[in-house]
């Protein structure tokens, strides 16, 4: 940079001091380059720049310094090939912008800014406000002009028009290019020099003598569009036809003016001349413009395309994820809805053993498909937001909705299939429990009965005497008690079978042809019971002597016997129970039947006492006795026998009773200790749920913070898996030992399993809403301090510490952050961060709106524009094009998504890219 120095300046002439003043006129600096006139005392400095050399003031001399020939001719053609763009152009550089009104335009149309409007009038101070506004522009865009007026402009000084001109292509072409932090010139001069370097006999160091044969004009060209120029065929000998073939070849296909012709760079002697620099470095500088604009405009579209390409596979890990995860619930949903019961209690245990292993291995990866599901779907919808996109819709039947209604009926159906097993199982025990029993008091009716029918069909009495009509009275009538009796096996015989048919008993067929035999057969012996009696009543007035003491000691036999028979089956009853109460129940009236045992060995003592009484009136008066009494089959012996068999039952019915209590103790201890675990894990998954639904709007610190305390959180849960899988394991044990209730615990295993799946779901949410925060803070740029104030703002107005906030208090956050809302504009508002009208606003969409206000995003007219720029302005674009200007995989996406362009002015093979970038946002369909 020069810099104005008067320290060895003493003395001036008057001449001298009028010098200075005209020399201060203009002075425009860029990149340490002076253009217009300046001066120095202590050292001569040589500064060019294309055309334009410098020279300064040497030992306090001062000497006025002139522009050297820098060619109007070449900036006339830059100044109209922009304004050509504009529908107009200029033929004098001095005279046409001297209204100010072709200036501004020029200004507008290289800036892409909107000027004043200007004056109308064709006054010499309307011209003079024209210019100011132009200059005005100018100086607003950082450039320092000392010295211009509109004045010079407007009277058509060439000098200083021209001097503005070259400040105008300084600010707006020129300035921005910089390679490796070199100024404007020595930046053009390497990039010139590193796209011709793979050239042959093209050698660059400046902008005059390095491009006198043409061979870099054309290099530059072909670097950037090889299909213009056959650079094999050029020939070093024929400078003017190089140079009129770069020429000619950049007017007609890059519209770059032809500042330059041939003869005006070579001459006839091929010399290269200062004046044609300036030319050459302006065609340069020009391809280097257009270059740097064709791939700004590719970057742009290379990352959105980026983007809809990430956001198209993350939607089809979506779909494939959820068919997979809908098409499992699909299968399964089948085999739990199947109620077809097994016809053993072991083939229904293989049936819980089975759904037991679905529910801890089968099962437990689906739920976190079913979590990550959900944050992929969360995350994808936050990036397809943050990029402009549209939200992503599923195939139908596979929104995150239809998911959750999936696996709600699959729960359902789930619980219910569970209860049914254990229902079933019940319902087998107690099957298997009667069918033993009902054969059990078959088996000792049959044995009863046995022979009864042939014994009452008897006609016995028809040759008997007296005494043994007597008999046979009597022992009938005593058949007739024992009949009696029995009639209460026959009705609980009858009763376990209906139990057993209304309880679907797998072998009901079998049960009831043995109860219809029983009870067919029952019904024959009343019958013919009834028959001999009646027979032997008819005979009974013949006979009139009845032995007393055999029909006493038949009478009380039978019903002592019988008594024996119920006690025996009673002593060898099978049960079930399920708690301490009921087998105390049992044990109880156990009690109470050993405590009968005193009275019944009275009535034993009392029956073998008549007995005793028969032997010994016998004995006394000589009787011969024939061993059998005539009214009974019963014995003393059978009576003694059965009060012995009585007495050996009652200790092994104790211990049974016994064995029975150490069981059903040990039940209760396994339902104890369940309990105490189930009310601690119950409490603290309640506890950790309640600390989850505040820990996103209560942790402080940065995001990644945040994060890492949340992940810790999460650590510690999943520690925790290890006391869920403790009590699964009392869970299985409490079931193998058919325990089905708890009286101890409020909390089932299903509810554990139910609120440990929300847990680790929530605070997989909870971690996924900072992650989308961190994606929103990075893709929009959004600041750690911004993000502070947002959440200190939403936590102020978070009433209820919920992670929530309600539309009144809202809207007391958005007037507390500077927001002047009325109900018009407040409803707008309400629609984007509540779309789904719950009436409430949570912190990511309180997030989402905040960064939509304070972030920019790409737009379809964007990328249309960065289109525009590689298809040269075309309404249209080429497959070649996009293969030249973007990456191979970006370029074939376009070519296979874009429609073909159907315009008058399309070529064959051109490709809409107008449609395709409203498209990628969801203003058409891709």
């Amino acid at each position: 940079m020069f810099k104005k120095n008067s320290s060895n300046v003493k003395t001036r002439t008057a001449s001298q001091d009028d010098v200075i003043k005209r020399a201060t006129v203009s002075r425009w600096t860029a990149d340490g380059i002076l253009f217009g006139l300046t001066w120095e005392h202590t050292r001569v400095q040589r500064v060019e720049f294309g055309s334009v050399l410098i020279q300064e003031i040497n030992a306090g001399r001062f000497k006025l310094i002139k522009w050297l020939n820098f060619s109007s001719e070449t900036f006339t053609a830059w100044c109209n090939s922009h304004l050509r763009k504009a529908g107009t152009q200029i033929d004098n550089i001095e005279e046409d912008f001297r209204n100010g009104l072709k200036l501004m335009l020029l200004l507008e149309v290289i800036s892409g800014e909107r000027l004043p409007k200007p004056d109308k009038g064709k006054m010499r101070f309307h011209k003079i406000a024209n210019v100011n506004k132009a200059l005005d522009f100018i100086c607003s865009k950082g450039v320092k002009l000392v010295s211009i007026g509109a004045e010079e402009i407007v009277d058509g000084n060439a000098k200083m028009t021209l001097g503005m001109i070259w400040t105008i292509i300084l600010r707006f072409a020129i300035q921005d290019i910089s390679v490796e932090e070199t100024s404007a010139k020595e930046g053009l001069l390497l990039w010139c020099q590193r796209k011709t370097a793979p050239y042959r006999n093209v050698n660059v160091q400046n902008f005059h003598i390095s491009w006198k044969d043409g061979l870099a004009l054309c290099a530059l060209i072909h670097r950037h569009r090889p299909d213009l120029i056959d650079y094999a065929k050029l020939r070093k000998d024929d400078p003017i036809g190089n140079l009129n073939t770069a020429f000619e070849v950049a007017e007609k296909f890059l519209d770059i003016p032809k500042m330059l012709d041939a003869e005006g760079q070579t001459g006839k002697t091929v010399t290269p001349t200062r004046r044609s620099a300036g030319g050459v470095a302006m065609f340069s500088m020009v391809l280097l413009q257009r270059k740097c604009h064709a791939e700004t405009a590719a970057n742009r579209i290379c990352k959105v395309l980026a983007v809809n390409q990430e956001n198209e596979k993350l939607m089809e890990e979506y779909e494939k994820l959820a068919s997979e995860l809908l098409e499992w619930i699909r299968r399964t949903t089948p085999w739990l809805e199947n109620r077809a019961a097994e016809q053993t209690m072991r083939a229904m245990q293989q049936k819980l053993e089975d759904f037991r292993d679905y529910r801890r291995i089968h099962k437990p990866p689906r739920v976190q498909e079913k979590c990550q599901l959900e944050i992929n779907f969360n995350t994808l919808q936050t990036k397809l937001r943050l990029s402009n996109r549209p939200a992503f819709m599923p195939s139908e039947g596979k929104m995150v909705s239809d998911i959750a209604n999936a696996w709600k009926g699959l729960e359902q159906v789930e619980k219910g299939y569970e209860e049914w097993l254990l229902t079933e199982i019940r319902r087998l025990e107690r099957l298997d429990h009667l069918a033993e029993k009902f054969k059990q008091k078959c088996s000792m009716h049959e044995s009863w009965t046995g022979g009864k029918e042939d014994l009452l069909s008897q006609k016995d009495f028809e040759s008997a005497s007296l005494m043994e009509i007597r008999a046979l009275m009597r022992k009938h009538e005593a058949f007739e008690s024992d009949l009696a009796a029995h009639q209460d096996r026959v009705e609980q015989i009858a009763a376990i079978a209906q139990e057993l048919n209304e309880l679907d008993y797998h072998d009901a067929a079998t049960v009831n042809a043995r109860c219809q035999g029983i009870c067919d057969q029952w019904d024959n012996l009343g019958t013919l019971t009834q028959k001999r009696r009646d027979a032997l009543e008819r005979v009974e007035k013949l006979w009139e002597t009845i032995d007393q003491l055999y029909l006493e000691f038949a009478k009380r036999a039978a019903p002592f016997n019988n008594w024996m028979d119920g006690a025996m089956e009673d002593l060898q009853d099978m049960f079930i129970v399920h708690s301490i109460e009921e087998i105390q129940s049992l044990i109880t009236a156990h009690d109470q039947f050993k405590a009968t045992l005193p009275e019944a060995d009275k009535e034993r003592m009392a029956t073998m006492g008549i007995h005793s009484e028969i032997l010994k009136i016998a004995q006394t008066y000589g009787i011969k006795l024939s061993g059998i009494n005539p009214y009974t089959n019963l014995s003393p012996q059978d009576i003694s026998t059965k009060w012995d068999t009585v007495k050996h039952l009652v200790p092994l019915r104790d211990q049974m009773l016994q064995e029975e209590v150490a069981r059903q103790q040990a039940n209760e201890r396994l339902r104890r200790q369940f309990a105490a675990q189930a009310n601690i894990i119950g409490p603290w998954i309640q506890t950790k749920m309640e600390e989850i639904s505040h820990v996103s709007v209560d942790i402080a610190g940065s995001l990644e913070e945040q994060m890492n305390s949340l992940k810790q959180y999460e650590q510690n849960i999943i520690n925790y898996k290890s006391n869920i899988d403790k009590l699964e394991g009392d869970h299985q044990l409490s079931q193998e030992s058919l325990i089905f209730d708890n009286k101890h615990t409020n909390y089932t295993m299903e509810h554990v399993r139910v609120g440990w799946e929300q847990l680790l779901t929530t605070i997989a949410r909870t971690i996924n809403e900072v992650e989308n925060q961190i994606l929103t803070r990075d893709a929009k740029g959004i600041s750690q301090e911004q993000l502070n104030e947002f959440r200190a703002s939403f936590n102020h107005f978070d009433r209820k510490r919920n992670g929530m906030m309600d539309p009144d208090d809202f809207r007391a956050c958005l007037i507390s952050m500077g927001y002047d809302l009325g109900e018009v504009e407040f409803a707008r508002i309400m629609t984007l961060v509540d779309a789904n009208n719950t009436g409430v606003v949570t912190f990511q969409a309180f997030i989402d709106f905040m960064t939509r206000e304070t972030a920019e995003t790409d737009t379809a007219e964007q990328v249309m524009a960065s289109f525009k720029i590689l298809a040269s302005d075309k309404n249209y674009i080429t497959v070649d094009e996009l293969r030249r200007e973007l990456p191979p995989d970006q370029a074939e996406y376009c070519i296979s998504r874009m429609t073909r362009y159907i315009g008058a002015d399309g070529s064959t093979g051109a490709l809409d890219y107008i449609s395709f970038s409203s498209a990628l946002y969801g203003e058409s369909d891709l």
